[in-house]
């Protein structure tokens, strides 16, 4: 089977379109079109069902996916990063992610991208939106809390953030001062990114204590400002550890030992699979790698 015609499969598989994967890799149609048919015929097995808005892979083409993997991502990876030594770097990364965790430990690593000659855009977005942006070649690398299912994208972790009940000093004592410590969450005023309370939910659930049936009394889509607002006393949050140290060594904000345990979120890079033929591309994927544990 030739190289060619295997990114040609894997395009129009990661793309679900022929038009898309043609675009994306400079092909004209006809062409993408001539080398899937050509692995037809080579494996005996129809790939994709045609359908007026795309098509749609077959068993064989799911089959095909997987016996392929990581080793053609793999391939091109070292040939693009080959080419990188060999030519200087241009072009823009679109990279996306928790705002709060690319400021707090992946700055030194953007430093890095720019240094490098590469421009760099940042954009933010919950885990469908980024997904769907990486397939839709919107961003070329995400970072989330979760690894992707779908047989198109490659995940790696990064690092893990240990979630954390926090409070200011002075407010600490109510919440621990209650009969049992639901009362006490229940009788202090609770911050958090939004309504659906997400790192207090997973927190509670943990933990064994129901989530508050008031909702939070104030709400904001950055950790950062959460941490502070906590810190001038508003109430209490759960928060990622890396965000909370010069806190604690200033003694701003304190935390509430779990009775049952302490959350540990995964935090993943992203990619694409086709993506790593640009050296670009794999060359800040190596060096995102390098984010801190």
């Amino acid at each position: 089977m030739s190289l060619v015609h295997l990114r040609s499969f894997v395009e129009v598989y990661r793309h679900r379109s022929f038009t898309a994967a043609a675009r994306a890799l400079g092909l004209t149609q006809p062409a993408l079109s001539h080398h899937v048919a050509s692995l037809e015929g080579q494996i005996g097995r129809t790939l994709f069902d045609r359908h007026a808005r795309g098509v749609l892979p077959t068993a064989a083409a799911d089959d095909l996916a997987a016996r392929l993997g990581s080793t053609l991502q793999d391939a091109e990876a070292a040939l693009a990063s080959a080419r990188a030594r060999s030519a200087m770097l241009t072009g823009t990364i679109h990279l996306a992610g928790p705002s709060d965790f690319l400021a707090e430990g992946c700055a030194p690593l953007l430093m890095r991208l720019q240094k490098a000659g590469l421009t760099v855009r940042i954009d933010v977005g919950g885990r469908d939106a980024l997904y769907d942006k990486l397939f839709n070649d919107e961003v070329d690398l995400a970072i989330t809390a979760s690894a992707p299912s779908d047989a198109r994208l490659d995940h790696a972790r990064i690092a893990e953030e240990r979630l954390l009940l926090v409070a200011a000093p002075e407010k600490m004592p109510a919440l621990i001062a209650s009969a049992s410590l639901e009362t006490g969450l229940h009788a202090v005023p609770c911050v958090a990114y939004d309504l659906d309370r997400p790192l207090v939910r997973t927190w509670l659930e943990h933990n064994g204590i129901p989530l508050p049936e008031t909702s939070p009394v104030l709400t904001a889509p950055d950790l950062r400002m959460l941490r502070a607002l906590v810190g001038e006393g508003v109430g209490w949050t759960v928060l990622p550890d890396y965000l909370c140290a010069e806190a604690f060594r200033l003694k701003r904000l304190v935390f509430l030992p779990a009775p049952v345990a302490t959350p540990v979120n995964p935090l993943n890079l992203v990619w694409a699979r086709s993506a790593l033929r640009h050296p670009r591309i794999a060359f800040a994927r190596k060096i995102m790698l390098q984010a801190p544990a």
